[in-house]
């Protein structure tokens, strides 16, 4: 199948799916997801799965992007806050549909790569980070919708204080061994309200910079 009828297949499965925001549909089908996983598994960029992208990390499915992305319930006057870059994916869809995303990714490499797609895109209202994703990005804060694209044991306090009175954040909430759930929080004028919107698979949000980073820091 050539490459163009797979994106075609790919948006209609999204679509069965009950993916059924046009505007997200239409930022998913404009973004090649084949840019931002390995040449090894080019070929299976429009494929419903999770693609290792390096450094023990994936690319979420895109069923699940899609999902979260439209728990999210975004529009392009928004600030987004993302925790979890990857390989830019999602971060490149979410591009499509708010006024700016700032991103934070702990392995350098994985940002790197990223911000030459993101280039290559032309892509200009993208601001990254490499750092700690359970810090957020508090310089910038508040942000009116937060999306986590790894498992915490619970809601971050820290990213629920970095969100906007009537802000929304959308995260995968459990542990690696245990069932996890997306979780989509709004966040009141007394705390947060929660919705459980179904069961997934992340990989767990790690607090620090890997040791090869931290070294690194000290060294320079």
């Amino acid at each position: 199948m050539i490459a163009a009828a797979k994106k075609i297949r790919f948006i209609l499965n999204l679509r069965q799916s009950g993916i059924i925001d046009t505007t997200l549909l239409s930022a998913m089908e404009n973004v090649p997801r084949e840019m931002f996983v390995p040449e090894a598994f080019r070929d299976r960029a429009y494929e419903d799965t999770a693609l290792p992208i390096g450094y023990g990390q994936t690319i979420s499915r895109p069923r699940i992007v899609a999902q979260m992305i439209e728990a999210l319930d975004v529009h392009d006057r928004v600030k987004i806050l993302e925790v979890g870059t990857g390989s830019g994916y999602q971060t490149a869809v979410l591009s499509h549909l708010c006024r700016r995303v700032y991103t934070i990714e702990r392995h350098r490499d994985l940002l790197r790569s990223a911000e030459q797609q993101f280039t290559t895109l032309d892509r200009r209202n993208i601001t990254t980070r490499a750092g700690d994703g359970w810090r957020g990005w508090p310089e910038q804060a508040p942000f009116s919708h937060i999306i986590v694209s790894a498992a915490a044991p619970d809601i971050p306090p820290v990213l629920v204080d970095q969100l906007d009175t009537g802000g929304v954040m959308v995260l995968p909430v459990g542990d690696e061994r245990q069932e996890q759930r997306i979780l989509r929080v709004v966040r009141t004028e007394d705390g947060f309200e929660e919705q459980d919107r179904g069961p997934v698979r992340f990989l767990p949000l790690v607090e620090g910079m890997p040791a090869a980073a931290t070294r690194q820091a000290e060294s320079g």
